[in-house]
């Protein structure tokens, strides 16, 4: 059985309560993010929103949580547990790390993040879904009640992939879908592989697409006339992050027993959609209705 004690633990401002867990593969070691709703769980238990980089989501998806919920006849949000995988740093990102837990395999190799730095690497996600699924999800569980059938994985991102990845491999680990800003065209859009072959047999899934208005083919307004201007259109058309969420989520809208959304969020670039986004997380996982 899986050793699942934390090796540190404590309290976040936000409420949360974090715990440090040993990768029983490989020892690395990834904190734990776990907020739980008040009062009692509903008898077929909590539902569960899990959300990876937990370190720059939590604090978000408390707020977003909190000021909903209470009041359900207005909003639509039920109560439910708050789970995010991040780091032990007080950073909201560790690069280096995510770079190689979000990055589905094969995976390849890059240059450092700064000069003298160790070369990123990208491919580790199988390790991450492990964890996550046979380290992480019997640790909440053993903390209290929850209901294993209505569960959802939030990623933004590299952890939007992730996320995309994980539904096209193993489809029943969770009921609903989220991918923010996902980088599907990341390394030579080989998720696109994985979804050619994705079959969700007799499973019913929601999946959410999004990205911000100025991840498509227009610069934002503040990057209109800098330096930098004339080279981030190529970028842009490389990565057609806006252009691929769409595409996907209507071929996704074609399969069976899949209930597909895709949402542009006015005004927002591909760091200032995480707060929309992770807000959406909990109206999709948590709505009453």
């Amino acid at each position: 059985m899986t050793d699942i004690n934390p090796l540190a633990e404590g309290n976040t401002w936000t409420g949360a309560r974090w715990y440090d867990l040993v990768d029983s593969a490989t020892g690395s070691i990834r904190r734990v993010f776990l907020w739980q709703p008040p009062g009692e769980p509903p008898k077929e238990g909590w539902p569960v929103l899990y959300m990876t980089d937990g370190n720059a989501v939590i604090g978000t998806a408390i707020d977003a949580m909190r000021a909903q919920a209470c009041y359900p006849s207005g909003t639509n949000v039920g109560w439910g547990l708050l789970v995010a995988v991040g780091y032990p740093t007080d950073d909201a990102y560790d690069p280096f790390r995510r770079s190689w837990d979000l990055g589905p395999p094969p995976g390849q190799s890059y240059p450092p993040f700064w000069e003298g730095g160790k070369e990123v690497r990208t491919g580790g996600g199988a390790e991450m879904a492990r964890f996550l699924l046979e380290q992480v999800r019997p640790f909440v569980a053993a903390r209290t009640q929850v209901d294993p059938a209505h569960q959802g994985l939030f990623g933004h991102s590299f952890g939007g992939l992730f996320a995309l990845w994980l539904m096209f491999t193993q489809t029943a680990a969770f009921s609903h879908w989220i991918a923010a800003s996902p980088a599907i065209t990341w390394e030579d859009s080989f998720l696109l592989e994985h979804q050619a072959r994705f079959d969700p047999g007799a499973h019913r899934l929601y999946v959410h697409l999004s990205a911000g208005e100025w991840e498509g083919d227009r610069l934002a307004p503040f990057q209109e006339g800098k330096e930098d201007a004339a080279a981030r259109p190529a970028d842009k058309t490389k990565t057609r992050t806006i252009a691929a969420a769409q595409q996907m989520a209507a071929e996704l809208a074609d399969l069976p027993g899949v209930t597909v959304e895709y949402e542009t969020y006015t005004g927002e670039n591909h760091m200032s959609v995480l707060p929309v986004a992770v807000n959406r997380a909990i109206q999709k996982v948590f709505a009453l209705i």
